[in-house]
């Protein structure tokens, strides 16, 4: 079981690292934070860890800026890098205080790469809409950011963070009603369903969505495994599956009303009836969704 998920982390901690390290812009993938906390569990060794990282940074997918290694080396990673990792994973600190302990290692020697790349900035998108509705729940948002103590303005922050994503997503993206579950999806090229060649060669592909139960039952969407996953990519003659994602414990439980957004990537094979995504610009690529309420096609416009 570690060693699926040594490699699965290898291949999915996908972070962007700048040259000012900031939370007002330094941002990971929400997906990512499974990983942080089974490495900050004991799920995954602290070798799994850096390994994986030492991978994306060399492969092109973790983009750092020029470091300045310290003389002074450290035997091990110190422990309050390892505590941002759960941390981050429970949602108590910010992605920039995590996306600094990840620098640490590099700095410290720990993380052995080249990083003399350019930077990726990513840039804060306001947003200009006058809804009402979304204006109020950004309101009550900034009521929420008053509160002193952390764990209750993060308990105050989520259910509304919530019904924002909730809101963008059903006012925007396009939706594929399947049964009880509403499928929402902004689309290739959005934020989030990005897709790549690497250095190497490899192609990477990630989609993200969010599903609704809009049922009165509690209703699951399942992936399990890479050959047991209701999700995979089809090009018409070859089904690719995934090489990471973030459904906890192979399903994610929704209650009446309840919505979540998910990830999965396709990219290298990690064993378990996975496959390595191949890309081929004469062929047309779909995500399908085969799951025991419905089934979908949803075409992908992969350049």
């Amino acid at each position: 079981m570690k060693t699926t998920i040594g490699a699965i982390s290898t291949i999915v901690l996908l972070l962007v690292v700048t040259s000012t390290i900031s939370s007002a812009y330094a941002e990971v993938p929400s997906w990512v934070k499974n990983n942080a906390g089974w490495w900050a569990d004991g799920a995954i060794t602290e070798s799994e860890f850096i390994s994986g990282v030492e991978f994306l940074i060399t492969d092109g997918i973790i983009v750092v800026p020029p470091t300045t290694i310290s003389s002074e080396t450290s035997d091990g990673v110190p422990d309050w890098v390892k505590n941002n990792a759960g941390w981050w994973a429970d949602g108590t600190i910010t992605d920039g205080e995590f996306v600094n302990g990840i620098q640490h290692l590099i700095k410290s020697g720990l993380i052995s790469v080249s990083v003399d790349s350019e930077p990726i900035q990513v840039e804060s998108v306001q947003s200009n809409t006058d809804d009402s509705e979304l204006a109020a729940l950004e309101a009550e948002l900034e009521k929420c950011s008053e509160i002193v103590k952390a764990y209750k303005r993060i308990d105050c922050e989520k259910p509304i963070d919530k019904e924002i994503v909730l809101y963008k997503y059903k006012a925007d993206a396009e939706s594929f009603v399947l049964g009880p579950i509403t499928y929402h999806w902004f689309g290739s090229g959005s934020e989030g369903n990005e897709f790549e060649i690497t250095s190497s060669g490899q192609a990477i592909l990630s989609v993200r969505m969010l599903a609704e139960n809009t049922s009165s039952e509690i209703t699951a969407i399942n992936c399990t495994s890479p050959s047991i996953c209701a999700y995979d990519v089809w090009d018409g003659s070859n089904a690719f599956k995934y090489s990471g994602m973030d459904f906890t414990s192979g399903t994610i439980v929704l209650n009446p009303g309840d919505s979540r957004e998910f990830n999965i990537l396709f990219g290298p094979n990690i064993g378990y009836g996975g496959t390595e995504f191949e890309y081929d610009s004469s062929k047309s690529y779909t995500f399908r969704i085969d799951e025991t309420f419905g089934s979908a096609d949803i075409p992908l416009k992969l350049e």
